[in-house]
């Protein structure tokens, strides 16, 4: 059972790994707008049913929390939106290192900027250090997809756009977590807070369609069931999953199987025909693991 919550977390990763070359193909077909509402409308209706049958009293208390479920659903629709068009454009690994790496360096931003949503904290020399290489790989990966020597072909252009995104994208779904554990800390349940997130995001998506007056790339119903089906249980599963396992895990060891995430998503999209194999992207991702690893153990050593 040791095993368990590390194995967990191991398991989180190979999925993320699975939905973004899953979803990267997907989008060369489908309207990434379709997959939000196939995606997010079953996740939101599972997740609302198992929060009344598990913690009814807390839908009494979500109007007192009305401006940070706001908050929370404006910075989560803003970060999957943006996710979704980067894995529509560019190479998967660069994706998810790009949205992952952006994430501490929000936080730290934060802290230094004088914001703290939920909590405050703090960072050592040697910690701030290895987040400089973290950002630096993160310039490097950049550099690599402008000059085209990534592992998707992409008109420069598209990709300055997709790149700028993927930064809004980190940024936004940090600082939505950050509102989910305020609301974690206000005594909330997972469950309930997964079920309220997503309504501005379905809402955009839903109005979006009805404009167009088309959904590019669904193939009937059956189709659809599909698309959705793997599209939730790729996106809203394994974040359960992550809870499972972050709870029954060293912390340290948590962070370092979850750095190893764009590594796993360079392995698996080598089977997709699409891609081709970027030695610099695989460098730049070893060396962001490599920091990202390296900040932990300083900051688990410190704590």
């Amino acid at each position: 059972m040791k095993l368990f919550g590390p194995f967990m977390v191991l398991l989180f990763c190979l999925s993320q790994a699975f939905r973004d070359v899953y979803l990267g193909n997907v989008f060369q077909r489908v309207d990434f707008l379709a997959v939000i509402l196939l995606a997010f409308i079953p996740s939101s209706i599972f997740f609302a049913a198992f929060s009344v049958w598990r913690t009814p009293s807390d839908w009494p208390r979500l109007a007192s929390q009305w401006r940070t479920i706001l908050a929370m659903n404006i910075t989560t629709g803003l970060a999957w939106t943006s996710y979704f068009f980067g894995l529509a454009s560019l190479e998967p690994a660069v994706v998810n290192t790009l949205h992952s790496g952006i994430g501490p360096l929000t936080v730290i931003l934060l802290a230094l900027a004088g914001f703290a949503i939920a909590g405050k904290s703090s960072i050592t020399r040697a910690e701030a250090w290895c987040h400089a290489g973290t950002a630096l790989t993160l310039a490097g990966l950049w550099a690599i997809v402008l000059c085209g020597w990534s592992g998707v072909a992409s008109a420069k252009g598209g990709s300055l756009l997709a790149l700028s995104l993927l930064v809004m994208s980190g940024t936004s779904i940090t600082i939505s977590h950050l509102y989910s554990k305020r609301m974690h800390e206000a005594g909330f349940g997972s469950e309930t807070i997964t079920a309220v997130r997503y309504g501005f995001i379905i809402i955009g998506a839903a109005i979006a369609m009805a404009v167009r007056g088309n959904v590019s790339g669904v193939a009937g119903v059956g189709d659809g069931f599909v698309l959705g089906a793997a599209a939730a249980l790729l996106i809203a599963l394994p974040l359960y999953i992550l809870q499972l396992g972050v709870s029954r895990t060293p912390q340290l060891t948590a962070h370092v199987i979850r750095s190893l995430g764009p590594v796993f998503v360079f392995a698996l999209e080598q089977l997709d025909g699409r891609l081709s194999l970027s030695l610099p992207v695989l460098a730049m991702i070893l060396l962001y693991s490599a920091f990202v690893i390296a900040a932990n153990i300083t900051h688990g050593w410190r704590s």
